[in-house]
């Protein structure tokens, strides 16, 4: 079973920058097109951003030119860097397969942006 460990959370003020790592146990990771979702307190949990094998990426229209998602396929490593951060951006974030969930959820990392 793979196992992913979400890091690189933490606390920024509004239009700070974070990079988060998901780092995937085993070596199936790279056959899968990558996501990061996001749980926000009292909402579901949303894609935030997509990533391929092949490398192609999409992101939700919320986050559309403030996020960047990529993957290291010899680290087995999906990232996501934020930038120009919001306080709506506040939320738990995850990675997982895309579209389908295939893996048990990690524990994810807590991102909030307040100043």
């Amino acid at each position: 079973q793979v196992q992913l460990v979400e890091s690189g959370g933490g606390l920024v003020q509004p239009g700070g920058s974070l990079r988060l790592s998901c780092l995937a146990s085993g070596n199936i990771f790279r056959i899968y097109a990558m996501g990061w979702y996001r749980q926000a307190p009292g909402k579901q949990r949303e894609l935030v951003a997509a990533v391929t094998t092949g490398g192609s990426t999409n992101y939700a229209d919320s986050v559309k030119g403030r996020f960047t998602v990529s993957r290291d396929n010899a680290r087995n490593t999906v990232y996501l860097q934020m930038n120009s951060l919001k306080p709506e951006d506040t939320a738990v974030y995850y990675c997982n397969t895309f579209p389908t969930r295939r893996f048990d959820w990690g524990q994810g990392t807590q991102v909030t942006v307040s100043s």
